[in-house]
């Protein structure tokens, strides 16, 4: 590491604070190893497709799973339909919504991660109560204080 520089080379950031020469490739722009690659393909991309639809149909393993990967996209989230109890806007309510939701996640009918993500949800939901019970609870005690 020489003394005029604040930073060992190769660690990740060769430009100085405040160089302004310096910023990097424009956002969006793409390596010249990925334009070259997509230039290859342009011209082939049809016919490449076409053998991978043609290996996969033949039972390639491989092949098949790169087609059902385009063709439908993975669902990062999925609907949840869950019976809760009606009301849960007391600690009460919560609570029985919160047995619901474990006894679902106990039966299968919804994953493991999607009762920690519902569970969640009425953990916020609980907190509010809880703060809405305080500020009615101090709000009471202040006018108590205030009529004697």
């Amino acid at each position: 590491m020489s003394e005029t520089t604040s930073r060992p080379r190769g660690s990740g950031k060769p430009f100085r604070p405040g160089n302004r020469f310096g910023k990097g490739r424009p956002a969006g722009s793409r390596n010249n190893a990925t334009l070259a690659l997509q230039a290859l393909l342009d011209g082939d991309g049809e016919a490449i497709t076409r053998k991978a639809i043609k290996l996969a149909k033949a039972g390639n393993g491989s092949a098949l799973r790169l087609c059902l990967e385009r063709l439908i996209a993975p669902r990062k989230e999925r609907l949840v339909r869950l019976k809760l109890p009606e009301d849960i806007s007391t600690a009460e309510g919560a609570s029985h919504a919160l047995a619901a939701i474990l006894a679902s996640a106990a039966q299968g009918e919804i994953t493991v991660g999607e009762a920690v993500q519902l569970s969640s949800l009425l953990e916020l939901r609980r907190k509010l109560i809880e703060t809405e019970e305080f500020e009615r609870r101090l709000g009471e005690m202040e006018n108590r204080i205030n009529s004697t």
